[in-house]
């Protein structure tokens, strides 16, 4: 079952640089914690007026044990850790085992 790491973006102070260095730096650093089968991320847009996070990322795991693995290693520390130099926005993290309802 896959397991998902989901990471909401909110608006920062600088889009522009932001996005640089999502792009050029930690994009690259969250490519190699170890586990990670599929990443995706996408500017998002509100449906209803609501504010919406500027940027939202999913990393997909192969299990909640392969997601704990790859968070607890250098490679997860390295990608967390470049967080606060980017995000003037703030994140907030959540994970989850994924129910896929496709048909």
């Amino acid at each position: 079952m896959t397991h998902r790491l989901l990471v909401q973006y909110g608006r920062p102070t600088d889009p522009a640089a932001f996005d640089q260095h999502y792009r050029d730096v930690h994009v690259p650093l969250a490519q190699k914690i170890p586990g990670v089968v599929r990443f995706d991320i996408g500017h998002a847009s509100p449906l209803d007026g609501d504010a919406a996070p500027y940027l939202v990322a999913m990393l997909d795991f192969e299990s909640a044990e392969a997601f704990a693995a790859g968070m607890q290693s250098a490679e997860g520390a390295a990608a967390a850790g470049d967080v606060p130099n980017f995000a003037t926005g703030g994140a907030s993290m959540s994970h989850y085992d994924v129910e896929d309802f496709t048909a």
